[in-house]
């Protein structure tokens, strides 16, 4: 069996955090945000709304238009930073939430690139036949490990959740090649004390060559060329790093997700969510070749070559 994504949901909480409300909190512009970032707004989640709440509304989407019901799931996989607390996990969480009584549940911690990891991995366990259907979300609620009161962080980050459902897809469609890949010895450059904290130009410099790097590797593991690609979702981390990774593939502008705008930075969430967006655009079509890539604290990478469709 061949996997591939079969359902995607999404959520994002109501409240809007503008760029014009952060220059009342911090000492910071809208026009220094946007110049530099390609943010102009965030979501922030309310004090009572939890990760796996978030996830939950991301996860029924998802499993709605997958058409499946949560007897169906057999695994679910929770990348996210921001658990609600170290154990149960969110997975367990959402588990009890959706009714899923037949699945297994875990959390992966690959940061920003967390839902990669979920992908290739829900893969490994529907191509060998052990599970046929694996949810797989990326939540996080970064609004409460962000320091408010940091310039360099709090205009980056906000709160959502994206969700997947896959499946076996007909012959010739699906995930069709991954790369994962981690350098701990980065590790310094971007971690978690009480709140986020980032070496910002470290963290620049190692996104900016390895989203370009990851993205054409993926497709070389594909057998494809840079020719073949029809849609790039980058994670929604800053614009210019985006970009690099756009130009590296040699796509026009209209063929890059652009989601940042409205949502920040939302770690493991944000790809998922893009996904959502585009879709509901009609954006990607069927048979269309997708690049997904991310890079996060870990260090750590990943990217998915996929041919859309069921």
């Amino acid at each position: 069996m061949n996997a591939g994504i079969i359902g995607v949901g999404k959520y994002v909480p109501e409240k809007v955090l503008t760029n014009k409300d952060l220059e009342k909190m911090v000492d910071t512009s809208d026009e220094w945000i946007r110049t530099r970032t390609g943010i102009e707004e965030r979501r922030i989640a309310t004090d009572d709304m939890d990760t796996a709440d978030m996830a939950f509304v991301a996860a029924q989407k998802a499993m709605n238009d997958a058409g499946i019901s949560p007897e169906d799931i057999d695994m679910i996989l929770v990348a996210t930073v921001t658990p609600d607390q170290p154990f149960p996990t969110v997975a367990c969480t959402l588990q009890a939430k959706l009714g899923c009584t037949k699945a297994s549940a875990m959390d992966l911690s690959a940061a920003c690139a967390g839902f990669m990891y979920g992908i290739a991995t829900a893969k490994q366990f529907i191509d060998n036949g052990a599970f046929k259907h694996i949810l797989v979300v990326g939540a996080e609620k970064l609004s409460k490990i962000t320091d408010w009161n940091d310039r360099n962080t709090a205009v980056l980050f906000g709160d959502g959740a994206g969700a997947v459902v896959m499946g076996p897809v007909s012959d010739g469609r699906g995930v069709l090649a991954f790369e994962l890949g981690a350098d701990g010895t980065g590790g310094n450059y971007l971690y978690q004390e009480q709140f986020i904290m980032m070496n910002g130009r470290e963290v620049f410099k190692f996104a900016v060559r390895q989203m370009g790097e990851s993205s054409v590797n993926v497709i070389e593991k594909a057998g494809l060329s840079k020719d073949d690609v029809d849609f790039l979702i980058p994670h929604q981390a800053n614009i210019r790093i985006m970009e690099a990774a756009r130009q590296r593939l040699d796509l026009p502008e209209e063929k890059m997700s652009k989601t940042i705008h409205k949502y920040g930075n939302t770690s493991s969430a944000s790809i998922p969510m893009a996904l959502a967006d585009e879709l509901e655009a009609g954006k990607i079509k069927d048979d269309d070749i997708i690049v997904m890539v991310g890079f996060g604290g870990g260090l750590t990478w990943g990217a998915v070559a996929i041919k859309w469709g069921r």
